[in-house]
């Protein structure tokens, strides 16, 4: 029997840093002719390992040819920096640190987690499908536009076969089977950001981070850039290095997903929370990935001062991306198609043509269509994360973050609808730690003192 690793196997990591090496302005195509000439495939479409072990020759090939993709000049290092300092240089309205504010009260960062969860959930049976399959599953089960959960009832078998259901999530995310928040890596990321803080307060390093991992993340439960920076780690190579060596995912969405904590303890504070965001991808990611979590981390930090609206809390995250960078065009480009255009399929249905070279989990469609989709339902809860999920790609994750951030806007758990919440039974499963079943308003709690503590050492030690 043949063990196959996701997101590790170099034979499956060289496509995708092909697919890298094109969209950063390297010239792969030397090394594209040699991999295809020794009968090397393509990088898998969907999943995170090809479906048959390639040979210890083209293993061995493989492993060669990463290293020399990673030895060619990029085309894109002056306008993509990674380095803070100078991402701050790209950035003329880099926004100004305020003084301390105070902690989100505990009912709106309630609201937050909770929306995290359900965005998720409402997303994880679709995750991995095609735009069209989400579309009829949502359809057959008359939940089109959609506007509540996915269920398996009235669908046709031949349109399951077709389109079957993400096979880690059908049992736990239909509406028939809905039993509290099931674990996912997007709500693990926001419990281990806890535990940094709690350990090693704002001033974190990159390495505490990996600490943190190597202490409570079960290396099972990471995938694409955070598998292989975990690898990497193991064996012995140190942040940052972890994020470029062998990774091809280093612009893909794992660091975005990260972000949420950093925000909700900055609030009004939006140059603090991407700092801090920068500090965690690091780890794991480069260029346009870190700035998928700083934008993130950022309009967060607006959100949750309680004021404004999401058009205003957008800005402010655009602010902490190099302007001329693809991310800030992407997101530039979705939220005018967001405002311009009435129908959400006709914004879906653009954004994947304009991002069609890039793979599905990859940061740039993905935080593209986050910024649609709070856009065009202009924060609205249910609207938000509806949008988000409805439109494909890394669902489970779109509707966590566009949740987060929709959720934070309403202020408190009331104002989320009981659709949403009844199911989630305050309970969340994760392998994280001692979190396993606990509660959101536990989580809440634990967030808001966390915040509260870190603002008055901060205004004490200054």
């Amino acid at each position: 029997m043949t063990l196959r690793l996701t997101w590790v196997q170099p034979e499956d990591l060289l496509g995708h840093e092909l697919a890298q090496a094109y969209q950063d302005g390297r010239a792969p195509e030397a090394i594209a002719a040699r991999w295809h000439a020794a009968g090397g495939a393509k990088a898998p479409p969907r999943a995170g390992t090809s479906p048959t072990p390639a040979s210890r020759y083209l293993r061995a090939l493989a492993g060669d040819l990463l290293d020399e993709l990673a030895e060619l000049p990029g085309g894109l290092a002056d306008t993509e920096p990674t380095d803070l300092e100078r991402i701050k240089a790209h950035c003329p309205d880099w926004p100004a640190r305020p003084g301390p504010a105070p902690a989100p009260a505990q009912a709106r960062l309630e609201a937050a987690w909770l929306g995290r969860a359900v965005g998720c959930l409402l997303g994880k049976p679709v995750e991995k499908l095609p735009l069209e399959g989400i579309r009829d599953l949502a359809r057959a089960g008359g939940n089109w536009p959609l506007h509540t959960w996915f269920t398996a009832r009235g669908v046709p078998d031949d349109l399951l076969r077709a389109h079957p259901w993400n096979r880690r999530s059908a049992l736990t995310s239909l509406a028939e089977n809905i039993d509290g928040m099931p674990e996912d890596d997007d709500l693990n990321y926001p419990l281990l950001n806890l535990l940094l803080l709690q350990r090693h307060g704002r001033d974190f390093t990159t390495a505490d981070v990996a600490r943190v991992w190597l202490d409570e993340l079960p290396a099972g439960r990471t995938f694409t850039a955070e598998r292989v920076a975990y690898r990497n780690l193991l064996t012995g190579i140190e942040p940052p290095h972890t994020a470029h060596h062998r990774n091809p995912f280093r612009e893909w969405i794992g660091a975005l997903i990260r972000a949420d904590v950093h925000g909700w303890t900055n609030p009004g504070d939006p140059a603090a929370a991407a700092e801090a965001a920068h500090r965690d991808a690091a780890l794991t990611h480069t260029a346009n990935g870190v700035y998928a979590a700083m934008f993130t981390a950022a309009t967060i930090a607006e959100a949750a001062t309680g004021h404004g609206d999401i058009h205003a809390c957008l800005r402010t995250g655009l602010t902490v991306v190099p302007p001329a960078s693809r991310l800030a065009e992407a997101i530039r480009h979705a939220v005018h198609l967001a405002r311009a255009t009435e129908d959400f399929d006709t914004v879906v249905d653009a954004l994947h043509t304009t991002h069609r070279a890039y793979h599905w989990v990859h940061a740039l469609p993905n935080t593209a269509l986050i910024a649609a989709a709070l856009t065009h339902a202009h924060g609205d809860f249910s609207g938000s994360i509806c949008r988000a999920v409805s439109g494909g790609w890394d669902t489970d994750s779109n509707g966590a973050t566009a949740g987060s951030v929709a959720g934070l806007l309403t202020g408190a758990p009331a104002a989320l609808p009981d659709r949403w919440t009844t199911p989630l039974k305050n309970r969340l499963a994760t392998s994280v730690a001692d979190f396993d079943g606990v509660g959101f308003d536990t989580l809440a709690q634990l967030t808001h003192r966390l915040t509260h503590q870190l603002t008055h050492r901060e205004t004490r030690h200054p």
